[in-house]
């Protein structure tokens, strides 16, 4: 009897990159592995799409669509190729209007996408249903998706088999047109017992025809006996990465599931284990000299009880490392649990995954649920659809509160579709206001990057790379070093802690003049200048974002001054005292870390 041919989506390129790097790896030091790849016998890639949308214009100076016509371009027009979407978010951390969405699906047609995955991470079919006609208006095949994950310990009502089942029967009784199904876990937390049983409900709904694939991650530790029990229960396919962007936050390996199924009535895509051997070695030599970050190798057994996908993990690490805040990480995984418990058991991916993670970090940093992050509270207040439980009643009135937001039950779309900042016309204006060419692509990469779209399109947005020697960077770009080379001659502000203590340092070369100022916490008062006010100081490190007061103005305590940006999420810097305000030392968009003085109220 000949073996079940398992259908293999290689997730290197975009799952592996965004669960390793934090999607920072530019095209040229890849392709060769592409190329490799294809020469091992793989066909079928997830090339696009996901954070490796956005990941792109913010910090590596490339077009997602140039990268995903060069890609078309070296594998060929039979190789499936496919990307990742998130329903009426598409590849947006908000939701998109009727007309970005079906642009998303127009322009990824245009540039080499065979498959679209779609999921919400809501599991609101709702929200599938619009992005799904879109996807296969321009010729597209649609996987629909059930997202999956556990829920922490004593927590019910949703994320079990009869959950996913009632998901599945919404999808199938909606209409929504689709080729193919997967059940998505992006922490990779679900029991191996879960997986097979949730296979099986599906098998026994859709019937033998209709294509089922798994996808999970190895951060919890439990990915191959998912996939094995996967594949017991009738699973089609699979998503594997290679080494050195498998394992930990990532996929398994193709080799490790290759030996997985020794002995066992599975072919795995027709592949060959000296072809994978050669593949494999082309792409470590490719990402030899990027930045590992240690956790990203690592299975946690922290994520069942707060879980966190793989492929927001090492960016939120990256974005803390930036933020001089990593050694907060494990308080801020513990405090997840808490969150998802709190908010109505969205599944843990993206965008909320990062909703969670940014609340999470918010009651570390300043306490708990003293700020609301306006993601998580959109969410609980429905403006992203409907959570699987009603969250918690308590944050929900914290939320509106907070945000000034009445909850909802308004479909997002209608919702979004009035939002003036989400028209196709707010962004050819924008565009011709900065000069820059009309195009739908331009359109579309504007209106899904906001203010750091029109920067990439100007020719203004920074190169972010961590490698471990820059001299190997590109087109002598500037690179960030990683943490395993010693930063000589590296000047500029910094905050250190000495038996405790936070100070603000100055480095420089030569004889400069070295200032050490102490640094203010939020449990100090504020300290005067001169005699003549009070010091506001940034509560965290990250970028001022607005500035909501003007020189002159009088404000009570407690007022919100400016926000800041940090982590993906806005931040407000109150007033520590009534006063008025006499002066504020930085400007919009400037960079400011951890207890710079912003403003001094007299």
């Amino acid at each position: 009897m000949s073996k079940k041919y398992i259908d293999i989506m290689d997730t290197t390129f975009r799952d592996g990159f965004q669960s390793v790097f934090g999607g920072r790896v530019l095209m040229n030091d890849f392709f060769p592995a592409v190329e490799a790849a294809k020469e091992a016998g793989i066909n079928h890639f997830e090339f696009g799409g996901g954070a490796r949308f956005q990941s792109l214009f913010f910090y590596l100076q490339e077009n997602a669509f140039d990268m995903m016509d060069k890609f078309r371009e070296i594998v060929g027009p039979d190789a499936n190729l496919q990307t990742l979407a998130r329903g009426i978010n598409t590849v947006m951390l908000d939701t998109g209007s009727r007309d970005l969405i079906d642009l998303h699906a127009k322009m990824f047609a245009k540039h080499g996408t065979t498959t679209i995955r779609n999921f919400d991470a809501l599991n609101d079919v709702q929200n599938l249903e619009y992005s799904a006609e879109c996807i296969k208006k321009y010729g597209l095949n649609h996987e629909v998706v059930v997202t999956l994950m556990d829920l922490p310990p004593g927590c019910t009502g949703a994320h079990d088999v009869p959950f996913y089942e009632k998901t599945l029967r919404q999808i199938l009784d909606s209409g929504v047109p689709y080729d193919s199904i997967c059940f998505k876990d992006a922490s990779g937390t679900s029991s191996p017992q879960k997986i097979f049983d949730t296979i099986k409900m599906a098998r026994k709904l859709v019937g033998n025809d209709t294509h089922i694939r798994l996808h999970t991650h190895e951060t919890a530790g439990v990915s191959i006996a998912c996939y094995l029990a996967a594949l017991d229960a009738g699973a089609d396919g699979i998503d594997l990465a290679a080494s050195p962007v498998s394992g930990g936050t990532s996929q398994p390996d193709i080799l490790t599931m290759m030996h997985a199924v020794k002995g066992m009535n599975y072919d795995l895509g027709g592949l060959e284990i000296d072809k994978i051997l050669k593949y494999e070695e082309v792409l470590n030599d490719c990402l030899k000299d990027y930045f590992m970050p240690p956790e990203a190798t690592q299975v946690s057994p922290l994520i069942p009880f707060s879980p966190m996908p793989g492929g927001a993990l090492t960016a939120n690490t990256q974005m803390m490392r930036d933020n001089g805040t990593l050694h907060k990480f494990p308080e801020v995984i513990k405090a997840m649990r808490e969150v998802v418990e709190k908010g109505g058991y969205g599944t843990s991916v993206t965008p909320v995954s990062q909703f969670y993670w940014q609340q999470a970090y918010a009651n570390v940093m300043f306490g708990p649920w003293k700020q609301i992050a306006p993601g998580y509270g959109k969410m609980v207040l429905g403006y992203f659809g409907k959570t699987p439980v009603e969250p918690d009643s308590e944050i929900v009135a914290l939320a509106s509160e907070k945000l000034k937001l009445e909850p909802t039950k308004e479909n997002p779309l209608d919702i979004s579709d009035r939002d003036e900042k989400k028209t196709m016309k707010y962004w050819e204006n924008r565009l011709t206001e900065e000069g820059v060419e009309i195009s739908d692509e331009n359109i579309f990469i504007a209106a899904a990057c906001d203010e750091k779209g029109i920067s990439f399109l100007k020719g203004n947005s920074p190169l972010s790379v961590r490698k471990t020697n820059t001299d190997i960077c590109e087109d002598d770009k500037d690179c960030k070093l990683g943490e395993d080379k010693v930063m000589s001659n590296a000047t500029g502000n910094y905050t250190v802690v000495v038996d405790g203590q936070k100070f603000n340092v100055t480095v420089a070369e030569g004889n400069a003049d070295i200032q050490v100022t102490p640094v203010q916490t939020s449990a100090e008062p504020a300290a005067p200048v001169s005699g003549e006010g009070v010091e506001v100081g940034a509560t965290v490190s990250g970028n001022v974002w607005k500035i909501t007061k003007n020189v002159g103005d009088k404000v009570a305590k407690g007022e919100v001054i400016a926000i800041l940006e940090a982590m993906k999420m806005e931040i407000d810097v109150e007033a520590p005292a009534d006063g008025t305000i006499k002066s504020f030392l930085v400007k919009q968009s400037e960079a400011v870390e951890e207890g710079q003085v912003i403003a001094v109220i007299g």
